[in-house]
């Protein structure tokens, strides 16, 4: 039996374990909360900070695992490419992940590769900042340099949101390190792929609809498939693929996100693993197709069938998140949770789960982890599929004090 180590074991974590040892592997994961959903659900588990990659390495060296991965979290990518490079395991290697992690990184070689994206600017004080929006312009967008989740990020419409929009970004940077880039008006458009010994297999095109304003990062819709017509749908492939390629993703599971606007499509940015926010039910669900098992394969160095990226059918979904305005959650301290089960039951759903618990805060929605809770429905085309979903949503009733 070969053993798998997951680096993070938190609630996005949970199918991933599940499905491994469906697979019949022995899973081991390490998390630094002693509480994290998925260290019960695991053989081997350790309470380790991954922060400390020195640490991770020693508690992966004690384990003795046949390969290693994370799921939905960015900062556990470096970890895991230096784990397995110490232990001789496989890996995407600690320069395609550096990439993959740091946004300005990423930003150089994507354009030393030529790839369509917002200009840019790596600052790191208030006089860099001045100078980087004098050359880039406004509307600007500002976010840290190697954080995710939509941590630190905001946008800057008037020269006099720079200086709180940089000391945020700053302080979600471990590196002290934010990026400025031109905002784009445009469809934000999630893509999963694949790459097989360099080769890159697009799987989906799913868009990805979020509010204006404050909180403009954070992701209230997956709807698959894309509303982007058969022209800049095969521009976003072209450009996800030369991406992937471009930051040397070799075999691994790939998350561009682009930008299509009126004058072309832009990369975003791109992810090396499994991503988050339940973007891999997009393909398991839309397509058929289990991102889950061919990461699994990918990190213990297996080949990769034809078979799981051939896509079983073609369904239309939508995942509707639960956050406040936008959304259909009020703020405020929650009392009581109910309707769960008439949302589970209502037409076309095929799952829904609220992280609510009484006594919690509910927050308007400015980062990832605002969400607090998801209803996925199916239809005959997606915006059916939303209808059905919002529908549910409204039935989960949330009582605040």
């Amino acid at each position: 039996m070969k053993t798998v180590l997951f680096v993070g074991a938190g609630r996005h974590q949970r199918r991933a374990i599940g499905r491994a040892k469906e697979l019949g592997l022995e899973v081991a994961a390490i998390d630094r909360n002693p509480d994290a959903p998925g260290l019960a659900m695991v053989d081997v588990a350790e309470v380790v900070d991954f922060g400390d990659v020195h640490t991770a390495i020693d508690a992966a060296r004690r384990i003795g695992p046949d390969g290693v991965l994370t799921v939905s979290s960015d900062r556990a990518v470096p970890v895991v490419a230096a784990i397995a490079e110490e232990l001789g395991l496989p890996s995407i290697g600690r320069e395609a992940a550096h990439l993959a992690t740091n946004k300005p990184a990423m930003r150089r070689r994507l354009a030393e590769a030529g790839i369509p994206q917002p200009q840019f600017s790596a600052v790191r004080t208030h006089e860099d900042a001045v100078a980087a929006l004098g050359e880039i312009g406004l509307p600007a967008v500002i976010k840290p340099a190697d954080s995710a989740g939509q941590r630190g990020l905001q946008l800057i419409r008037s020269a006099d949101e720079l200086e709180d929009g940089l000391e945020s970004a700053l302080a979600e940077s471990q590196a002290g390190e934010a990026i400025l880039e031109r905002f784009h008006e445009g469809v934000e458009v999630n893509c999963l792929a694949v790459a097989r010994g360099g080769d890159v297999t697009v799987l989906t095109l799913s868009d990805r609809r979020r509010p204006d304003g404050t909180g403009f990062g954070v992701c209230l819709v997956h709807l698959y498939p894309t509303t982007i017509d058969a022209e800049a749908a095969a521009e976003a492939e072209r450009v996800a693929a030369a991406a992937v390629r471009a930051i040397g993703l070799g075999d691994s599971v790939a998350y561009p996100q682009l930008l299509v606007s009126p004058d072309g499509v832009r990369l975003v940015e791109i992810a090396a693993r499994v991503p988050a926010g339940l973007m891999d039910e997009v393909s398991r669900l839309g397509l058929g197709v289990d991102l889950v098992q061919i990461a699994l394969l990918q990190a213990l160095g297996e080949p990769v069938p034809d078979e799981l990226l051939r896509p079983r059918h073609r369904q239309p979904l939508a995942i509707r998140f639960l956050t406040a305005q936008p959304g259909p959650l009020p703020v405020g301290i929650v009392g009581s949770v109910n309707g769960l089960d008439r949302a589970l039951a209502s037409p076309g759903v095929v799952g829904a789960e609220s992280y609510l618990a009484p006594g919690e805060t509910i927050r308007p929605a400015r980062v990832d982890g605002d969400r607090r809770g998801y209803v996925i429905a199916l239809g005959a085309t997606g915006e059916e599929a939303l209808a059905r979903a919002d529908a549910a949503a409204g039935l989960i009733e949330v009582e605040v004090v």
